[in-house]
């Protein structure tokens, strides 16, 4: 359940936060706010994802299993 709502994050970050960011004012590094808060989001999501992958139960089982079958 967890990992699903980490999951969602990025969706909720991207799709319902830009209507509260969208102005020009003030710059991020040379961008506008609101292109600033998207790039931002997407570097997350890969992070995010990657935490998720991490923990996710699954994945853990399936390397266990190919450690067993190399050995």
């Amino acid at each position: 359940m967890v990992l699903r709502l980490l999951a969602a994050l990025p969706f909720i970050g991207i799709l319902l936060g830009v209507p509260f960011v969208n102005r020009v004012e003030p710059l991020v590094f040379g961008m506008p706010l609101v292109l600033a808060w998207i790039v931002l989001w997407v570097v997350l999501a890969a992070v995010i994802m990657a935490i998720v992958y991490k923990l996710d139960p699954t994945n853990r089982a399936g390397a266990q299993a190919n450690e067993e079958a190399r050995s």
